[in-house]
């Protein structure tokens, strides 16, 4: 067996040509703000990679950029001014954040209306309950490539490899929707192993190297790795070590380009989203999300 590998890329690039046919239609610009405080390298190059990928998907992209001793306080007016802003669809707060401001509030004062990120409180609860919700964006990319690659979701038992907030736990409540029989395995579960060779579905989100090895695989399982390790030599792997698992699985995503373009792909998908539910007059049912 070898396995099929799941091109993010390519599934990307479809997602942001169908939203850009989309916002051509629309009479209007969706607008997406992104905040971005301090002079952390890696955000600064994600950010505009987000701001570049937006513009060409026909949004009104805008990036903030406080500096990095900014207080928490001054943070929470920018937000609350984005909030009543009637051009502003999605707000996105870059993170981390520097250390002397808590992450909490600052999500918690987004409107959850406009949190494109999904990671307000009441975003987190309305996808536990299975309600039409603004999800986090790399959840939403993990199922988009579920979803393409044809694998049926209902009686499959999913396993996710980590219980975060931003990955594991939304994942987890996407494939409960999905009717799939979901185990998250975390620091404290006794055997991963055992737990990946009883999965159809496996979803690694840990940030640990190449943990999950090859004979861990169910034959004909599917493979998310959502993970991205730079390694001493400049290398970047995911979470699974991809080539030990290409004669056990029947689709794998690889790392670079399976996940990460699914990321900003599904934050301008719910920038759309956005933009419609606060719309009623144009926007179809479906969007409604609150």
């Amino acid at each position: 067996m070898t396995a099929r590998i799941l091109d993010g890329k390519a599934l990307a690039a479809e997602l942001r040509a169908k939203i850009l046919a989309e916002t051509a239609g629309l009479g209007y610009r969706p607008g997406l703000a992104v905040v971005l405080v301090g002079d952390n390298a890696a955000s600064a190059v994600y950010v505009r990679n987000k701001d570049a990928a937006a513009r060409q998907a026909g949004l009104d992209a805008r990036t903030i950029k406080l500096p990095a001793e900014t207080s928490q306080a001054a943070l929470l007016e920018v937000i609350a001014g984005l909030n009543a802003d009637p051009d502003v669809d999605g707000i996105l707060v870059q993170l981390p954040l520097p250390a002397h401001i808590e992450p909490r509030p600052v999500i918690e004062a987004i409107d959850p209306a406009k949190d494109v990120d999904g990671f307000h409180p009441l975003n987190v609860g309305r996808l536990a309950d299975g309600l039409a919700v603004l999800a986090p964006c790399t959840p939403r990319g993990v199922l988009k490539l579920l979803e393409h690659a044809g694998v049926a979701l209902s009686g499959a038992r999913a396993l996710v490899l980590g219980r975060s907030a931003i990955v594991g736990k939304p994942v987890a409540s996407l494939l409960l929707a999905g009717n799939a029989t979901v185990t998250i395995a975390h620091s404290r579960t006794r055997d991963v192993a055992e737990e990946c060779r009883r999965a159809d579905i496996v979803v690694a989100a840990i940030g640990r190297p190449e943990f999950v090895r090859g004979d861990w695989i169910k034959p004909g399982a599917t493979v998310i790795d959502v993970g991205i390790n730079r390694l001493a030599d400049g290398r970047l792997v995911g979470d699974v070590a991809t080539e030990e698992c290409f004669g056990h699985a029947a689709a794998i995503t690889p790392v670079p380009g399976g996940v990460g373009p699914m990321t900003i792909a599904c934050l301008l998908e719910n920038t759309l989203l956005a933009a419609r539910a606060r719309r009623p007059i144009l926007c179809r049912k479906k969007d409604v999300l609150f």
